[in-house]
């Protein structure tokens, strides 16, 4: 999957919005104020989150130990960077993408909830 069509796919989620809180470099795509997608638009990858915790994110990154790393800072929360273009197929790299985008909405308060 390449970096316009990750960025086109979170965007196009219900209630997606996109942010640049560090500048220019980082795009954060959010829903309900939540981020769900950190993008790397230099360094062609995207953070995202694989687990409710770092062991389940761990899976990931056996699956895929050339391309999914730790994210800095919040891995421990079951956060992962998954490089783009590399080992990782384009119907995981979504799968992640509809996961993490899933785990924000879950914890949304109903009145922040995306209608469909």
């Amino acid at each position: 999957m390449t970096l316009d069509e990750v960025i086109a796919y979170c965007l196009a989620k219900a209630g997606a919005e996109e942010s640049y809180p560090w500048g220019d470099e980082e795009l954060v795509c959010k829903v309900g104020g939540k981020a769900f997608a950190f993008i790397g638009l230099s360094g062609q990858a995207v953070g995202v989150k694989c687990g409710v915790n770092a062991e389940e994110a761990a899976e990931w990154r056996d699956r895929f130990p050339d391309d999914i790393t730790v994210s800095a800072y919040i891995g421990r929360y079951g956060w992962n960077r998954v490089q783009l273009g590399g080992g990782v197929p384009a119907d995981d790299v979504r799968e992640l993408l509809d996961r993490s985008y899933d785990a924000v909405v879950a914890k949304l308060p109903k009145s922040k909830k995306p209608r469909p």
